[in-house]
């Protein structure tokens, strides 16, 4: 068998070699800048590349291994999405509407990572305000899906996803609302974990908002949640410090209760080899020992237009209140999308924040039943490139986030890990795996499993041609 590439070991190969001396930190960064170098032109999915600090945190990283004090995870290649703060970089937050000036601090994520002794390479690109579940934005240059350079990879974590599963290292960092890590997860074929809400603390935080890790395997998102859930006072809805065996994957599933949802209520119909992937993942799970039952929908229509309008006005609040010249900038998807904000009544926008609560009780009432919820992650596979969204229709923005948006609201654990491949394009198909709140140990241990028992996954892809 040929050696793997050194941009294509995990983490935990990456800490097992650094360990024996086969390997450095800087070797390993060295080479993984120049993949990186090789890729970039296609992808764009960096934004504050920064090759001389990467370099110069590997050689900190290797005196410590040869002084014998290494870090958690010293010398490991990470990337971070660019919503999260790291200090003297600035944040565009995707839109070029954004003034840039340094960050004073960086947010918890990026603390806990530096703590460990991750190497930072880069932040990774997002769409405007995070608001679409793609790589287009008015800031950065156009990101792409790695398997497929006409297809989009997904969002908001469009460059995390698209770094991830093109090698840039084993280690990135995003964020969710509705489905920002999962969703590019999916498109992408890599593994990624949307934590209960407080597990990773994270600033700012709001409703539904939360950091997590996208990784090409299972072990190597357990191995940073090890680090990214250790406490941080600012945020004030983290959970308090818990020990937790996150390494600790292996787990019977003989004897689970299992719910499978295939029809969310409402949104995109699941195309056919989304939904026979699913299902054929569903029974690799009861060929194992586990009870499968089919799950009814628990979402509806009134839920999520309820959803949409509040997210309206809370965006038109932020984008109304810049001058014009500024607004003007936003990309018109987003500007069309927020419009309807500046129509709705204070009734309204109660009602409508009401049906947070409304899917929240729906989800958490429905899988009470259950040990673990499979579906889809997304209806369809990757979409084209250019587009904001799967429909790409402001006025229907959410069709797409059926399945990964109620686990934001009801706070549970969910993530997704990919089931297949499209039979014409060979596009990653995503398998959501959802749990309890406070669940995050077992799903990663369900993905571990599934992760065992899937067939052998295709080579990941490279750079089509030298740029």
């Amino acid at each position: 068998m040929n050696r793997p590439e050194v941009n294509d070991l995990t983490a935990v190969e990456l800490l097992a070699a650094y360990r024996a001396k086969t390997l450095s930190p800087v070797e390993v960064t060295r080479a993984v800048i120049a993949h990186i170098e090789r890729w970039e032109p296609q992808l764009h999915a960096l934004y504050a590349f920064d090759p001389e600090s990467a370099l110069a945190q590997a050689r900190a990283s290797e005196a410590r291994w040869l002084r014998g004090d290494a870090l958690a995870l010293d010398g490991v290649p990470l990337t971070l999405k660019e919503n999260i703060a790291t200090q003297g970089t600035p944040m565009p937050l995707g839109t070029a509407a954004t003034l840039l000036a340094p960050m004073l601090e960086g947010a918890p994520p990026a603390a806990r990572m530096k703590e460990a002794g991750a190497v930072l390479l880069a932040k990774t690109t997002m769409p405007d305000y995070g608001m679409l579940s793609s790589g287009l934005s008015s800031f950065h240059p156009l990101t792409r899906n790695p398997w497929d350079l006409t297809k989009n990879p997904g969002g908001s974590s469009a460059g995390a996803a698209a770094a991830a599963a093109a090698g840039y290292g084993p280690l990135h960092a995003g964020t969710d609302i509705g489905g920002s890590l999962r969703l590019p997860a999916g498109w992408c074929g890599i593994f990624s974990l949307k934590p209960s809400l407080g597990r990773v603390p994270i600033k700012p935080a709001y409703t539904g908002r939360v950091a997590g890790p996208m990784t090409r395997t299972v072990r190597d998102a357990a191995l940073m949640m090890a680090t990214l859930s250790r406490p941080d006072a600012r945020d004030p809805t983290s959970l308090p410090p818990q020990t937790i065996a996150w390494m600790h994957l292996d787990r019977p599933v003989k004897g689970l209760k299992l719910a499978l949802l295939m029809d969310a209520g409402w949104g995109m119909a699941v195309e056919p080899e989304t939904a026979a992937a699913v299902q054929a993942a569903a029974l690799l799970f009861e060929q194992a020992g586990a009870h499968v039952e089919l799950l009814q929908p628990f979402a509806t229509r009134q839920m999520m237009d309820g959803l949409d309008r509040f997210w309206r006005m809370r965006s038109w609040l932020d984008i109304g209140a810049l001058p014009p010249e500024r607004q003007a900038l936003v990309l018109p998807y987003i500007r069309a999308w927020v419009a309807r904000g500046a129509q709705l009544t204070a009734t309204e926008l109660f009602h409508a924040h009401s049906q947070i609560a409304a899917l929240r009780d729906a989800a958490l009432a429905a899988c009470e039943p259950f040990d673990y919820v499979l579906s889809p992650v997304s209806p369809v596979p990757a979409f084209a490139a250019e587009w904001a969204s799967p429909l790409n229709d402001p006025q229907r923005p959410f069709e797409h986030i059926a399945f990964t948006v109620p686990y934001n609201m009801s706070e549970q654990t969910a993530a997704s890990i990919n089931c297949g491949y499209t039979a014409a394009d060979g596009l990653p198909i995503g398998l959501q795996i959802a749990g309890k709140r406070f669940d995050d140990l077992g799903v990663l241990q369900m993905a571990a499993a599934y992760e065992q028992m899937r067939a052998p996954q295709r080579p990941w892809p490279g750079p089509k041609s030298d740029c």
